[in-house]
């Protein structure tokens, strides 16, 4: 006999979860646990197997093809096999009534009632679309990333989603690598406060608050430094760049309270993190007592087997689930051998119920088992997205993440109204390519491209194409040209379409496609000052016209607010202030290269030495640092005062003066170099920085502490620190600055 929906509710309350709202939301963890215990002891095998399994959402599928070979089994295929109790998540749906649909599909359907979780790529905004996190992260701004990962929750949980796959907080090593998009570029100092400040802005304090959602970082781990900057490539990397480099936005992640974690495709010493027990478990579980739940990237646990790790879908997910991974994505390999696995002995009932004890407590965290129906409002889904405050920060977040990266004979900010303006370049006014890659549910209609934000402000320009993304256009160059001969100054849109960047979007050259680069190269010979705006989602190789205009502007993606937040910089209303989180290459040849690299034995200082670290063709430097950004103010920073002797801790501090005659605001940062160390450490290291906003001719102090840990590098078994000389730097990018000498006793 079907058990009524009610009468399963009243058994699984006397089993002891308490599903009412009443005994959960009152009860201490430690009963909600026991709770959950409970319900485990109820479970079959295939149930909790159906718990571990999650699937691209059919029921309320995405309008865009985001991945590959994505199932078209439909919403009744999908509903039965809810009921069935074989899915535990869906994810990359959006809309609360297809969302309401399927929970009570889990609900009153399956036999054990379990609510479903809901997920997304919501990686910097859902409808209302943010900077790319590699742009935001110019803005050296933790409260900026907090904020924008605040209100993107606010937006999903008012479309039914409960958990984002963000932040991403891979360090960037490889421009070439598509990925750098999402992430937060080349430091890992800086990676980890911005990792930290989403997983806060996305989770708040409390996850059964329902405009919360649970954050989810990844990729586990070390999947920037795929080798040549390959998609899905493995990684050859030691264990000391593994601890100092790419593990330390992780551990802030988990330290700040991430939910959860998704493992990485790539391989770690020839093991696939997916399959990596060292990593899920000895490292995440043991060492860093993490807590959450461990979700595979998608099919991660079935790609095991083209990795040559896993013999077929059962050795894979035997291995997988062995190795720490709690939830397998879209392969259903879970669903399929882990009945048989554990019925055979190959995987303990322990680790089996330790996955989906992971699961449900983190159902519970979201207050899913007081209410099932937790974000899933009409009401919020009408008056909640895409608000004016959401809005007004899209553009204000795109306005802080431009970087002005040259600006010869204060060309900018320009003069409204007393100069004729020739907007010229595939993206003068295009709206495709302005949310970003990773951001496929962005909503078109609150698109403003650059032409839009011109016009909004009654400037009156002449907007010509000029050429497309790769291809020349029949008359185009012809037809730009005369749009600069006729005007007092050129903007020049050129770039990367979003289709470039992200997933699976690896480029051998990191250049602007040959038919822009026509284009600018005629639009120049007309001798008319040209602004560059570069529309990209990595650092580019610069050259010919574009590398030698005299005004640059890095524009990255800005999200919805694009042509906004590039006018009010335009034109002065913002005075820009964002610093590069990745450095720009003299030739793309160059790549992998950070601005934290290695010392080596024969740095040179001299160019025209013969015998050193550097290439036939370029020195071995960027052609815009990390840190290095350029605002319409001009900043002095005076008084560097730096103990001679530390021992605990390193009191640092100098003045910053606004020396220009526009209120603006500096990142002052500071950088250490270990001398002498028994391994060989990064010619610079990022420790500090401090936005610093100044009216004109103001002066102000800025302090920075430095402790013991801060200057500790992998020994080989854990992090030490060595006693001895290093230099230190108080500067406005990672190569200026006075050096300064401090001895750690």
């Amino acid at each position: 006999m079907k058990m009524s929906p009610d009468l399963r509710r009243r058994e699984l309350i006397k089993g002891g979860l308490a599903l009412s709202g009443l005994a959960l939301g009152t009860a201490s963890a430690a009963a909600r646990s026991v709770s959950v215990e409970a319900l485990i002891a109820r479970m079959t095998i295939a149930e909790k197997a159906g718990q571990l399994s999650c699937f691209s959402d059919q029921i309320r599928p995405p309008q865009i093809a985001f991945n590959p070979d994505l199932p078209a089994d439909g919403a009744a295929v999908q509903l039965a096999q809810i009921r069935a109790g074989k899915v535990g998540m869906l994810f990359n749906g959006i809309g609360q009534a297809g969302a309401r649909r399927a929970q009570e599909a889990a609900v009153k359907g399956s036999r054990l009632g379990i609510p479903l979780l809901f997920a997304a790529d919501v990686i910097h905004g859902l409808r209302t679309a943010y900077p790319v996190p590699l742009a935001e992260a110019c803005a050296f701004d933790p409260d900026l990333a907090m904020r924008t990962a605040r209100a993107a929750a606010l937006e999903s949980t008012a479309m039914g989603i409960h958990w984002t796959f963000a932040p991403m907080v891979d360090v960037a090593r490889d421009q070439r690598w598509g990925r750098n998009v999402e992430g937060s570029g080349e430091d890992p100092y800086l990676g980890a406060l911005l990792g930290a400040a989403r997983v806060r802005g996305f989770q708040g304090d409390d996850l059964r608050d329902p405009t919360r959602v649970a954050a989810c970082a990844k990729h586990f781990a070390a999947y920037g430094a795929v080798s040549g900057g390959m998609e899905y490539n493995y990684t050859e990397i030691s264990p000391a760049t593994l601890h100092d480099v790419h593990l330390p936005p992780y551990k802030a992640c988990v330290d700040a309270g991430v939910a959860t974690i998704m493992s990485a495709f790539n391989t770690i010493d020839g093991v696939p993190a997916t399959g990596n027990h060292w990593l899920l478990t000895a490292l995440l579980r043991d060492q860093w007592t993490f807590g959450g739940m461990v979700v595979g990237d998608y099919t991660a646990d079935e790609e095991l087997i083209a990795h040559g790790y896993a013999a077929d879908g059962r050795d894979a997910a035997k291995k997988a689930m062995l190795a720490g991974l709690d939830m397998a994505m879209q392969s259903n390999l879970y669903n399929q051998w882990l009945p048989d696995l554990v019925a055979k002995g190959e995987v303990p009932m322990a680790r089996l119920d330790e996955a989906v004890r992971r699961v449900l407590l983190l159902k519970e965290r979201l207050g899913l088992f007081d209410n099932p129906y937790r974000s899933l409002n009409a009401t919020a889904e009408r008056t909640s997205v895409a608000t004016p405050a959401m809005v007004g920060l899209s553009r204000e977040a795109g306005g802080r993440s431009i970087v002005l990266l040259k600006n010869e004979g204060g060309l900018l900010p320009l003069k409204a109204g007393s100069q004729r303006l020739a907007l010229i370049g595939p993206f003068a006014d295009d709206r495709d390519n302005l949310a970003g890659p990773w951001a496929f549910m962005a909503d078109p209609k609150l698109g403003v491209s650059i032409a839009d934000g011109l016009r909004a402000r009654n400037i009156a320009v002449k907007v010509v194409d000029g050429s497309g993304v790769d291809a020349p256009l029949p008359g185009g160059i012809a037809a730009a040209v005369a749009a600069a001969r006729a005007s007092d100054v050129v903007l020049l849109a050129l770039g990367e379409t979003q289709a470039m960047s992200g997933e699976a979007q690896s480029r051998t050259d990191i250049v602007i496609p040959a038919a822009q680069m026509a284009l600018a190269e005629a639009v120049a010979a007309t001798g008319k000052p040209l602004v560059i705006l570069l529309r990209h989602g990595r650092a580019l190789m610069l050259e010919g016209a574009v590398k030698d205009a005299p005004a640059i502007l890095a524009t990255w993606f800005l999200g919805s607010q694009t042509g906004h937040a590039i006018a009010d910089v335009l034109f002065g209303d913002v005075n820009p202030s964002a610093k590069l989180s990745v450095s720009f290459p003299h030739r793309g040849g160059q790549e992998p290269y950070f601005y934290n690299h290695s010392s080596t034995g024969r740095p040179t200082a001299n160019p025209n030495q013969s015998f050193g670290a550097k290439y036939r063709e370029t020195a071995n430097e960027a052609l815009y640092p990390f840190g290095h950004g350029l605002s319409y103010s001009r900043f002095e920073i005076s008084d560097v005062s730096v103990p001679a002797t530390m021992t605990d801790r390193l009191l640092v501090s100098a003045r910053v003066t606004n020396e220009g005659k526009r209120a603006g605001a500096e990142v002052v940062q500071l950088y250490i170099h270990d001398v002498v160390a028994s391994r060989v450490q990064p010619v610079r290291a990022l420790k500090r920085f401090e936005r610093v906003t100044l009216s004109p001719g103001e002066t102000k102090a800025v302090r920075f502490e430095l402790h013991r840990d801060d200057l500790a590098f992998w020994g080989g078994t854990g992090p030490i620190t060595e006693p001895g000389d290093f230099d230190l730097w108080v500067a406005t990018s990672s190569t200026n600055g006075t050096k300064q000498r401090f001895r750690l006793a």
